[in-house]
This record gives C-alpha cells, sequence and structure tokens, in this order.
C-alpha cells in the first residue's frame, strides 16, 4: 500500500511545542513569527522535514499559516480546511481565522497595534507574498525581519532532507528531448536580454530535463533549484542520486551541483541579469541577489518574468496528451473494477479504509502504477463534507444505509498522472441528498460542453459549473478545477478553473473539472472529470472560429442512481447518454467479466 491510515496530527504536542517557540522567539527578540505550510518550492505537498505547520500545530491540511504572537496563534485556513482544523488543533491554544477573507496584514495589525517584529523564513515565502505582506502592513510600526526558521531551533528530531534517485522520463512520452527544450527557452532568455534564469519550482526542472523522481509524497518530483542560461546550459542543484545511466542522460549541458549550493553560485558570477519569477522565487534570491548588486565591481541585473517554463509545460504535446489518454483509460478500467465490488457490499459491511485499500489494489493492478496521486478520499456521511478529507484509523467511518460516499483518488504511472472523484450512494439516499447531486452534475456536464472564445481564462468560466446550485441558494468552496501535470504534479500551474484563475486557457492544458456541495455534519458530493483544452471546429450555421473546447479524459459511469432525472434538461440526458456510451466503447474490453456485466447495467441510458 502506497497510502497510510496513521493518524498523523498530534494536538497534544500543540501546547508545549508552542510554548517553546514563544521561549526561542523571546530570545531572538520576536515578537511574532509566521509558520507557512510550504517548503522552498512552494508546493503543495512537502517533505516531512519541511512539515513545520502540523509538526507545531495538528493541523495537516495542504495549504494554510499560523502565525504565532505572545498571546495568541492564529491558524488560517481556506474554505476546503474550516472544518478538518476544529479537530486537529487545541483550541485553546490555536485559533482557527477564515483565510483569505481575513488577511494576516489586517490580523496582525490588530494583534499587534502598537507594533512589533515579526520573523519569518525568507526561503518558506516568496518575493511576491513578501511584498504583499509588507504593504499590508504599510502605516504600522509593524517590522518584518529574515531570520532564522525558529520551529528549526526546537525541532530536535527533524528528519533529514530527501535524497531520493532521480529517473529518466522517456522522450516518446514527453515529446520533446530535453536539449530541445534548453535550446528553446535559452533562445527566449537570449531574445528578451536576459541572460539566466532562476528556476525554484521542482515541476518545471523535472519537465524541462525530462527526469523525475520520488523526494515528495505523490509527486514524481525531484526537490531542486536550477540555473537556465541563454545559451541553453543548466545547472542543476539537488541532493538526489543520479547513477550513470541519469548522467548520460543530462549529457555535457547540465550540471550538477548540491542543493545548499545555490546562493553561491549566484554569487560567483559577476555579470549576469538575472530573470526571476515573484510567484515562485524565494524571497532570500532576490534580497541576495540585490546584495550582489550593490557590490562594487558587479554588473547584477535583475529582471521579472514568468517562470519560462510555466507555460510550455502546462501546454501539452501531442505525445503527452496521447500518453496521458491511455493512462487514463488504463486507470478508468481500474476504477470500474472497483466499483463493481463496491456495489456487491452492503452497507454496514466495509469501512472507509476498506474502500481506499480497494481502489489502491485494482490500481496496482494494472501492473503500472508508481504511486498513487494524492491520498485517496474516501468520505463518507459526515466525512464526505470535508472536502479534502484523509481517512485514519481514528476517524475511519462504516458506511451506512443512506450515506452518500465521496471517493477522489488517483494514480501516477509513467505515461500520465488521473485524478477522479465519483459520489456514490450506500443503501437507499435521500431525495435532498439526490436534488443536489443533480445539481452538481448539471455544473459538470455544463462545463464539459463548454465551447469558449480563445483568450478566455478561468475566472470567466468557474461560475458556469455554480450556476445550478446557485439557483438553490448552493455552493463550495473550493475552485471548479486544478491544472494537471503529465506524470508530474496531480495539481499543476497556472490554469486553473477558479475565480482566481487569470492566465487565458490554451490548447494542450489539462484541468480538472469538479463542482460539489458539501453540507457540514450531513454529506458531501463531488463529480470530477481530467479534461484537455482542444481546439473547436466550426459548427453548422456558426460563423465564429477561434473557439476552444474540452476533451473529456476520464471515462468511468457517473452514478444514476442519485440523478433526478426529471431535473435534466434534454440536452443534459444526451450528454450523459453519450458520456456512458464511450464509457462502454473504451472500457468494456479492458475489464473483468463480472465488471463487464456491471459497466453495461451502469451504463444504461438515462
Amino acid at each position: 500500500m502506497f497510502q497510510s491510515f496513521d493518524d498523523t496530527a498530534q494536538p497534544e504536542q500543540g501546547p508545549p511545542r508552542l510554548a517553546a517557540l514563544r521561549a526561542a522567539m523571546a530570545s531572538a527578540g520576536l515578537d511574532g513569527f509566521l509558520v507557512p505550510r510550504a517548503d522552498a518550492h512552494q508546493g503543495e505537498y512537502v517533505a516531512a522535514c519541511d512539515d513545520r505547520l502540523a509538526w507545531l500545530t495538528g493541523f495537516t491540511g495542504s495549504a494554510g499559516f499560523c502565525a504565532v504572537l505572545p498571546d495568541v496563534a492564529g491558524v488560517f485556513v481556506d474554505g476546503r480546511y474550516r472544518v478538518q482544523v476544529k479537530t486537529q488543533v487545541d483550541s485553546k491554544h490555536f485559533t482557527p481565522v477564515d483565510w483569505p477573507e481575513i488577511r494576516l496584514g489586517d490580523w496582525l495589525k490588530q494583534h499587534l497595534p502598537n507594533g512589533g517584529a515579526v520573523g519569518f523564513d525568507p526561503w518558506l515565502y516568496t518575493v511576491e507574498q513578501l511584498e504583499a505582506l509588507e504593504n499590508a502592513l504599510t502605516g504600522s510600526a509593524i517590522t518584518l525581519h529574515a531570520v532564522e526558521n525558529q520551529i528549526d531551533r526546537i525541532w530536535p528530531d527533524r528528519p533529514a532532507r530527501p535524497r531520493q534517485p532521480m529517473t529518466i522520463q522517456p522522450d516518446d512520452l514527453t515529446g520533446k528531448s530535453h536539449g530541445e527544450k534548453r535550446q528553446e527557452l535559452g533562445a527566449t532568455l537570449e531574445k528578451s536580454g536576459k541572460r539566466s534564469a532562476v528556476l525554484a519550482l521542482p515541476d518545471s526542472i523535472c519537465w524541462l530535463l525530462n527526469i523525475r523522481g520520488s523526494d515528495i509524497p505523490r509527486n514524481p518530483i525531484v526537490q531542486a533549484f536550477a540555473l537556465l542560461d541563454w545559451t541553453g546550459e543548466v545547472t542543476l542543484f539537488s541532493d538526489a542520486t543520479a547513477d550513470e545511466a541519469l548522467k548520460a542522460h543530462l549529457g555535457d549541458h547540465v550540471h550538477l551541483r548540491p542543493y545548499g549550493d545555490l546562493l553561491e553560485a549566484l554569487s560567483a558570477a559577476k555579470s549576469v541579469t538575472y530573470q526571476i519569477d515573484p510567484a515562485s522565487t524565494p524571497a532570500i534570491v532576490l534580497s541576495h541577489l540585490e546584495a550582489l548588486a550593490a557590490t562594487p565591481g558587479n554588473d547584477i541585473a535583475t529582471v521579472r518574468g514568468d517562470d519560462p517554463c510555466i507555460l510550455p509545460k502546462a501546454c501539452k504535446t501531442k505525445a503527452e496528451i496521447a500518453a496521458t489518454r491511455a493512462a487514463h483509460l488504463r486507470d478508468g478500467a481500474a476504477v470500474c473494477e472497483f466499483l463493481s465490488w463496491f456495489d456487491t457490499q452492503s452497507p454496514g459491511t466495509i469501512t472507509e479504509i476498506d474502500v481506499a485499500t480497494r481502489l489502491e489494489t485494482c490500481r496496482a493492478a494494472t501492473g503500472k502504477l508508481l504511486d498513487i496521486s494524492f491520498d485517496t478520499i474516501a468520505g463518507s456521511g459526515p466525512n464526505g463534507a470535508l472536502a479534502h478529507y484523509r481517512v485514519t484509523t481514528s476517524s475511519n467511518r462504516t458506511l451506512q444505509n443512506g450515506d452518500l460516499l465521496v471517493l477522489d483518488g488517483g494514480g501516477q504511472y509513467l505515461d500520465g498522472t488521473t485524478d477522479i472523484t465519483r459520489t456514490l450512494p450506500v443503501g437507499d439516499v435521500g431525495a435532498d441528498e439526490r436534488a443536489a447531486f443533480t445539481r452538481v452534475l448539471q455544473g459538470m456536464i455544463a462545463v464539459s460542453r463548454l465551447r469558449f472564445p480563445a483568450g478566455l481564462a478561468g475566472r470567466d468560466l468557474d461560475a458556469i459549473a455554480r450556476y445550478p446550485l446557485w439557483l438553490a441558494d448552493q455552493d463550495y468552496g473550493h475552485g471548479t478545477g486544478h491544472g494537471v501535470g503529465v506524470h508530474l504534479c496531480v495539481h499543476e500551474g497556472p490554469q486553473r478553473l477558479s475565480r482566481a484563475g487569470e492566465v487565458a486557457l490554451k490548447p494542450g492544458m489539462i484541468l480538472s473539472n469538479e463542482p460539489g456541495y458539501y453540507r457540514e455534519g450531513a454529506f458531501g458530493i463531488r463529480i470530477e472529470n481530467l479534461l484537455v483544452v482542444t481546439e473547436a471546429s466550426l459548427l453548422p450555421g456558426g460563423d465564429f472560429t477561434g473557439k476552444l473546447c474540452f476533451e473529456t479524459l476520464n471515462f468511468v459511469p457517473i452514478d444514476r442512481r442519485l440523478i433526478d432525472k426529471d431535473m435534466l434538461t434534454a440536452p443534459e440526458r444526451d450528454w450523459l447518454n453519450a458520456y456512458h456510451q464511450a464509457c462502454r466503447d473504451k472500457i468494456e474490453p479492458r475489464l473483468s467479466g463480472q465488471a463487464r456485466l456491471w459497466l453495461v447495467q451502469a451504463t444504461q441510458p438515462v
């Protein structure tokens, strides 16, 4: 099993650790210290050595931060985690804060009205994040100080930094060699007058060099920084191990150095213009470059620009799209094998852990599973209302009659990263749940059917998925969709379907489409497929060219037992019936006998 069900939250350890942190702050002359859920690369998942927020507070969500002051410790979480945080932290010592509705700057000014010195680790905040906080504190007497990480001072058994092997991602799956990518991006740097780009995102670096790793759970990445020169030369800073085959793959134009050598390498150059992405570059890198620029005899300049890999990585090649299609067909068959088993289980006989274990076993039976792409979410009844629920031995529920089960999981395969959510009935489900499920389905279908002008971003499309829910005064507290990599991170930027999605969608981008609805203490609903942006052909009678549409990648039936058929329009029924026919055509030949019979029944027309 890749997934563990251990309960890693330790809220009882929070109070003594908080006391130790406050003592360390006092000795350092600090009135506050910021503890983000982040590493130096701003990844959603972090290595054990960087999981400082969970170590201090007990909160294990993938986003959030803690602001520790002498008399209050605020744990800032967004809408996905507001129920979870209440169960994982000691509320007598930590105060949950609704973020981003309440901004850190405003909160600090409220709790430090007379000012104070607030420390932060400059490796864990990007240039953009730090500047936003500095601007928010303008006019107050609060000052920010880059300091040694105060958590590391008091964490006696902090795990070591990962040193896992690097592996090769084959060129026939990527569609381009790393030499081609390096030369193309180097030429772009040269044309813009920038001589070198600082790369801080591990998935960008892995994409660029056609390498993968296992430094971070569920994400096949190498924890690394890199410098990309205008000549196409790359210096890779990583402690991941490289065998002779990997070194031969990288060749003479990629130079390996230890992970901690980045600042030293920057100091060695005397005349360079560096491009940094303020959204991903650690604040310490910019301050270091500014100090070098101010040193007599140096001709160092810094300009700002997007990570040069981020858009090329997001716009998949034909080879990557073909590979991910194959991965999704394989994964879809595994999920259908699971569903055929699930429907034979009676209410009261299986648990959430049984569900997650069985689903992973079905994926592993393909013989191609390298890892799961995130810990499987198997939330039944009230646990389903936790959008990012992770079942543990202490939270594990037995599925009862009338429950809804939110099942969200995916796999990491050499040819693709998968992610799919289905909501399943356990026994007889009430009319209220079925109506909400149907609204979520209508939003999901609406996005799947979209045809939209090129140039629109995720923020322009997000409301379409919410419209059926809004009509019933219902909504969900997360974005409609995130970007997805190809044998890379299951959450990939910059593409996203959300109110915060500002990057125009382009052909080749892969996104999730996952509207939902969550009723705290009762049930949750989410339906998710992955989509790839494609160019839309002109419809008969149409005269508006240059439109885009979505191709669906997942082929697993949507549970018809939860649909209020009278709520569906004729076009919605047509889409659903066509989708289910495609599921049967594409998946049935891949299934065992029992699963084939199940699939035929599950895909009957609505």
